[in-house]
């Protein structure tokens, strides 16, 4: 074997020695939380069905364990209104502009991150004027042109050349850091799911309440209606004399209360609606509501119930937190790594010369290699402190973790039995309306044949008004309460950002 061939075996075998360590990261592996060991989201049972009443979207709701959200769960209210609005909200809202953004500038600084596994070039070229005193200088004093010993030389330098460097990676540290921006790329884009989630959640919740209010100003301006009749025919018997100016004023006095009862409910009618074209991405001046009728919107009939080894799979809030997680689990890695030594390579190729066109002529040529190692002695304690800190990082991600899981299945839990309540005071509200409108035929029939005082009456009426505001009122709760239901777990949607943002922005 010839020098040669040994000196070029050994560089073969360093390099592969260098790229083997290479293979390693120091700190922790990121590993999948295990899904929570419950099968389960309250301690009972859950209904075959909830309660039915005899009025619209009172019908009895099954419960499907083990089913899938549908993607696009708005649609299963049969409101063609509603779609478009949700369709708008999700293609025009600034909030999903935003985390759209967000997402981007992730993947980019990911994608800077990834610049460090590869080697930097970088090619330059500088001009240096400069002064020598004496060096170069030719002596004696024959010779045309010839400068005698001592006086300045000046001259201009010229160079061009291409640098290249490199840090090995041998203990991981710039893989962990992209290891690190990665998983913010992954909490991005989760973020981004869970703003399409809440949006359409909000865009449904807010138009169920429209339409519940829209309903309740009809139903008591029906009732001041009602009274006003009734006022005006007190006047009439006041005027000869069968009533008196007391039996008048009490009249008086519910049409007034009932009037009063109008302004609140357009004042929160108008702030509903303005907020409903702030998620559209509209001015309120300029957004376009067409009516959306309660009685028109469907209430699902058949509730699809994930199961809970599932669910913080589906959640957007949990595989953010799950992404924070590996974010840190990944910082930890990048601390303890800064704890051990860094090897860069270098190297240049260039040209030198005094004058610009020689730059690149025979004899010009310069070149340099080189190696640098930096072993961390003493930094004051910094970097075990960042270690320790990045350590504390970890157990907060894994706290906050935690903590998002129990808030989820606190949130379907909830919503579960939400629905099956919403169901019994529909129910109930439902036989509460019909009881009141008997008793008020009844009492208004007693009346006219003078068995019943008008007292009597005007209870009876007011018995059945506030019946009928909190019938509309249970029917608009159990369906936003179905709504949240379908939010809480997780509204259908999984990891597929594209294929999502494609079916949120269809009409």
């Amino acid at each position: 074997m010839t020098a040669g061939q040994g000196s070029a075996r050994r560089s073969v075998l360093t390099w592969g020695v260098l790229f083997t360590l290479s293979g390693c990261a120091v700190g922790p592996n990121f590993h999948e939380p295990s899904a929570p060991p419950v099968d389960a989201y309250r301690k009972d049972a859950l209904p075959a069905a909830t309660a039915a009443a005899s009025v619209p979207t009172g019908d009895a709701q099954r419960f499907l364990e083990g089913a899938d959200v549908p993607e696009r769960w708005w649609t299963t209210f049969a409101s063609a209104e509603l779609d478009r609005r949700v369709a708008q909200a999700l293609a025009h809202s600034p909030t999903v502009a935003s985390a759209q953004a967000a997402l981007r500038q992730a993947q980019e600084n990911t994608n800077a991150a990834r610049g460090g596994l590869f080697p930097s070039i970088d090619a330059k070229a500088a001009a240096t004027r400069g002064n020598a005193n004496g060096f170069g200088a030719t002596t004696g004093t024959t010779g045309v042109g010839e400068q005698s010993a001592g006086i300045p030389s000046t001259f201009t330098l010229y160079n061009a050349g291409v640098n290249v460097g490199y840090t090995l990676d041998l203990f991981g540290g710039v893989r962990r850091s992209i290891e690190a921006q990665s998983a913010l790329t992954d909490s991005q884009r989760f973020l981004l799911e869970g703003t399409y989630l809440s949006l359409a959640a909000n865009v449904a919740t807010a138009s169920f309440r429209e339409a519940s209010l829209r309903e309740q100003i009809v139903a008591t301006q029906q009732i001041i209606a009602d009274y006003k009749t009734e006022l005006d025919l007190v006047e009439k018997q006041n005027t000869i004399g069968a009533k008196s100016m007391a039996d008048v004023l009490v009249i008086r006095t519910q049409v007034a209360s009932a009037e009063a009862l109008l302004p609140p409910l357009r004042q929160t009618l108008e702030q509903t609606q303005t907020q409903l074209a702030v998620y559209l991405g509209e001015f309120p001046s300029t957004a376009q509501l067409n009516a959306v009728d309660l009685d028109a919107l469907t209430l699902p009939h058949e509730i699809p119930v994930s199961l809970p080894s599932v669910l913080t799979r589906q959640r957007p809030d949990v595989r953010a937190a799950e992404a924070q997680l590996h974010h840190a689990t990944a910082e930890v890695g990048v601390a303890t790594a800064n704890l051990f030594p860094q090897i860069t390579l270098s190297g240049s190729l260039g040209s030198v010369a005094l004058h610009a066109g020689d730059l690149f002529g025979a004899g010009s040529k310069s070149w340099t290699i080189g190696a640098g190692l930096v072993q961390p002695l003493f930094h004051g304690g910094t970097l075990r402190a960042q270690e320790r800190a990045a350590e504390a990082g970890l157990d907060k991600a894994a706290a906050d973790y935690q903590s998002t899981v129990l808030t989820a299945f606190q949130n379907v839990a909830d919503s579960l039995r939400a629905l099956e309540l919403d169901a019994d005071s529909l129910q109930a509200q439902a036989s509460a309306e019909k009881s009141a409108a008997s008793s008020l035929e009844l009492v208004r029939f007693q009346y006219r044949n003078g068995s019943a005082s008008y007292l009597q009456v005007l209870d009876a009426t007011r018995q059945y008004q506030q019946a009928r505001i909190a019938l509309i009122q249970a029917r608009a709760a159990r369906l936003s309460d179905t709504a949240a239901l379908y939010a809480a777990l997780g509204g259908g949607w999984r990891d597929e950002d594209a294929r999502k943002v494609a079916v949120a922005t269809e009409p």
